[in-house]
C-alpha cells in the first residue's frame, strides 16, 4: 500500500506525492501532507522545499472522483476546507518552495503547484484546470491563484475551455518558470533548490514575503516593508560574510543568523 506522503528532510527537503497511480487527490492525502508541512516547517534545517509525484505518469492529476457521490451537498466539510488549510500550509511555508512537474498537474493537482513559488515541468507535463466539464468549479484556489499567475485573460481561458496545455504553451504563458527534458524535472529543480539554499536563509525567507504581500500591498506600502526589511537584514551577520565572502573572492558560508 502506498504512502500517501514520502518525505526526506534536509536543507533542500523533497515531498513527494505517491498515490498510484496518479497521485489524485484524496481526503487521506491532503491529511497527511498536512502533517507532513508541519514537521517539514518546523525543521530548523529546511531552506527550500521540492514537491513532485511519484513516477513519471503525473504529479497529480486531481481530485480522486471516487469521493464525489460521497461529498453531494457537503463538499466544504468534507474536502475543500482541509484542502484550502493544506493548501495555504504550501503557500505561506516560509521557505521557497519548487514544484517538479512530469506527467499530468490536472484540477486539484495544478492548484497544488500553483501554491509553489516556481514550478519547473518536463518536456511531456499536461497542465490544465478539466473541473468545468464535470459540472463543478476549481475549488481549492484556482480562481485565485492562477489569475494572479497569468493574468485574468488567460486563466478566464484556462478554466472556461478546460483545455489541457502542453508544457511549452504553459511556459509560454507564465505558468511554468522552466520546461526540461522529459523525467528531468526533478533534477533540475533539485539543482534549483541546491542554488536557493546557498543564498542568505534569512534574505531568502524575507525576500519571498515581500514578493508575496507585493501583489496585495498599494506601491509605498510595499516599498516601505522592502525598507524596513532591509535594515534588519544589514543588522544579520549573514550579511556580514556576504560581503567579506565577496571581498575575500571565497563562497559565503550563511548561518541564517
Amino acid at each position: 500500500m502506498a504512502a500517501l506522503v514520502n518525505v526526506t528532510y534536509g536543507v533542500c527537503a523533497e515531498i513527494e506525492l505517491d498515490n498510484p497511480p496518479m497521485n489524485v487527490v484524496s481526503h487521506e492525502m491532503t491529511a497527511r501532507l498536512r502533517e507532513t508541512l508541519r514537521a517539514v516547517e518546523a525543521d530548523e534545517r529546511t531552506r527550500v522545499v521540492v514537491l513532485h509525484g511519484a513516477g513519471d505518469r503525473a504529479f497529480c492529476a486531481g481530485s480522486d472522483i471516487a469521493e464525489f457521490e460521497d461529498l453531494h451537498g457537503r463538499v466544504a466539510e468534507g474536502k475543500l476546507l482541509l484542502e484550502k488549510l493544506v493548501y495555504r500550509q504550501v503557500a505561506k511555508l516560509r521557505v521557497p518552495s519548487i514544484a517538479a512537474i512530469e506527467g499530468y498537474a490536472l484540477g486539484g493537482g495544478l492548484e497544488l503547484a500553483l501554491c509553489c513559488d516556481l514550478r519547473i515541468a518536463g518536456k511531456r507535463a499536461r497542465l490544465g484546470l478539466p473541473e468545468l466539464k464535470l459540472g463543478v468549479v476549481p475549488g481549492s484556489g484556482g480562481t485565485q491563484r492562477l489569475p494572479r499567475i497569468v493574468g485574468p485573460a488567460r486563466a478566464k481561458e484556462i478554466i472556461l475551455l478546460g483545455e489541457i496545455l502542453d508544457a511549452s504553451t504553459a511556459l509560454s504563458i507564465g505558468l511554468v518558470n522552466r520546461v526540461v527534458q522529459a523525467g528531468s524535472a526533478l533534477a533540475a529543480a533539485r539543482e534549483m533548490a541546491e542554488t536557493i539554499a546557498a543564498r542568505g536563509p534569512v534574505a531568502v525567507q524575507t525576500a519571498k514575503s515581500l514578493i508575496d504581500q507585493a501583489t496585495e500591498r498599494a506601491l509605498d506600502d510595499g516599498l516601505a516593508l522592502e525598507l524596513d526589511a532591509s535594515e534588519k537584514i544589514f543588522s544579520t551577520q549573514d550579511a556580514l560574510e556576504g560581503a567579506r565572502a565577496f571581498l575575500s573572492k571565497r563562497p559565503p558560508t550563511f548561518t541564517g543568523r
